[in-house]
């Protein structure tokens, strides 16, 4: 869509005035026809699914341009405008599909940056809420976050649309979408293990990549997901890794039948099950892929029953290690070290990550963290804070050990990572995502 409408070289008036210049999502109330049009020439190059011009139609980015306060208009009439196009052009034995596009904020919650980090999970979670339910309203077939560069910017989204689900909204898939640098990682540092752990476990619809790079720079990835994910997997890359051109402009090498042979060949070799184009994907780009996948058969993907995982930030580790045992590193609780009851009540949070260091180096797999301290009332927000640091710079996925409810919840809500969390009072267990049997000695069972 994007780079659709910057070939038609638009002017101030087309977006609704100079202010609103720049602003693609606003084009579906000054030019609609325009919009309508995009997605007709994708399908009829052949599209099954065509995405909504509402990339970044959530309030925080609209307000940008003053146009916050019609969230819910320029999203509705997105999704309208290409279900419009899709119901043009489907028959009975093809239908034609809406993808709302969601994609991300631009905040990183996840980061130390003092001014992308300026926004909590809550919040997150209400933008993407809101936009969901605009796109639903619409007619979309499947909401599509994509582009996503903070893991945990992805569980608020994935959070929001399924707050509306419980409020009452019509119920349609959720396709996950991160996207991944030249190294193979997210922006923050995550890898496609964790992101394949996380996805699974909140039970997204489809997972895969898109944007970024080529089709070239994903195939690892993508086999992972494929060999891994439980989920339906999708690849959506760029038209090649883009490239400056001479006069400062964005040029993206790989041409139709190029991109079309390396995404048949993920379908042939892998199994994915969704492929099409990104950033500089035009109709051409689209008819040949549909040729080129129509030409070879899809491998097939069966089900492999694998060990439970838990995921920080960073990376995945499996809870069934060889040889075993699961080691957990006991040495960040506050009621059993004196050394970390005495850097907490100073606020000594870096010397607390070099302990945490130091037990990954050492062994741990993954690293218990208890803040509890009769000589202070916060220990949610000493958890929240300790979580955040550890995030960032250690690989080890985190047990979170409180007697606290409203700890647990401070860091379910905030922590960038898949947490497997223990609460024991007394003889009491509660426990999360997979089977903890917390004994005093911490032995982990089946």
């Amino acid at each position: 869509m994007g780079t659709q409408l910057m070939a038609l070289d638009l002017t101030a008036e087309d977006f609704g005035g100079p202010g609103y210049r720049g602003c693609n999502e606003g084009l579906v109330l000054s030019r609609p026809d325009l919009v309508r049009a995009i997605h007709e020439s994708y399908l009829a190059a052949g599209a099954d699914v065509v995405e909504t011009d509402s990339f970044t139609g959530s309030r925080l980015k609209l307000d940008e341009y003053g146009l916050g306060q019609r969230t819910h208009e320029i999203n509705l009439r997105a999704a309208q405008l290409a279900r419009e196009a899709c119901d043009t052009f489907s028959t009975p034995a093809r239908p034609r599909f809406v993808a709302g596009s969601m994609g991300p904020t631009g905040m990183l919650v996840s980061s130390s940056d003092p001014t992308l980090s300026k926004i909590t999970y809550e919040q997150l979670r209400d933008l993407y809420a809101e936009q969901a339910r605009a796109l639903v309203e619409g007619g979309v077939d499947l909401l599509l976050l994509e582009t996503m560069q903070d893991l945990l910017e992805l569980k608020a989204a994935i959070a929001g649309i399924r707050l509306e689900f419980a409020r009452g909204m019509r119920r349609v898939p959720i396709q996950a979408q991160p996207t991944l640098i030249t190294e193979g990682r997210m922006l923050l540092g995550t890898d496609i293990r964790a992101i394949c752990t996380v996805l699974g476990a909140l039970d997204v619809d489809v997972v895969g990549l898109n944007c970024s790079t080529g089709p070239a720079q994903m195939r690892d990835s993508i086999r992972y997901l494929c060999e891994n994910a439980r989920a339906f997997v999708s690849v959506i890359p760029n038209a090649g890794l883009p490239l400056m051109g001479p006069q400062g402009e964005t040029i993206y090498p790989e041409g139709p039948h190029e991109l079309a042979h390396e995404l048949a060949a993920f379908v042939r070799d892998f199994g994915v099950n969704v492929v099409g184009g990104c950033c500089g994907t035009t109709p051409e780009h689209i008819a040949a892929l549909c040729d080129a996948v129509a030409a070879v058969g899809r491998k097939d993907r069966p089900y492999l029953e694998r060990p439970q995982e838990a995921a920080s930030a960073i990376t995945a580790v499996s809870l069934e290690q060889q040889p075993r045992p699961l080691l957990i590193g006991e040495r960040i609780n506050s009621q059993g070290s004196r050394k970390i009851k005495r850097l907490l009540l100073a606020e000594q949070y870096d010397d607390i990550v070099l302990v945490a260091r130091e037990q990954v180096e050492g062994g741990a797999h993954l690293l218990d963290v208890c803040c509890a301290l009769t000589e202070r009332p916060d220990e949610d927000e000493q958890m929240r804070e300790i979580v955040r640091r550890l995030a960032q710079s250690i690989e080890a996925p985190l047990v979170i050990d409180s007697t606290e409810p409203k700890v647990l919840g401070a860091i379910i809500r905030g922590a960038p990572l898949s947490t497997r969390f223990t609460w024991s009072r007394g003889e009491r267990r509660w426990t999360r995502s997979c089977r903890w049997r917390a004994s005093t000695e911490r032995r982990l069972s089946r």
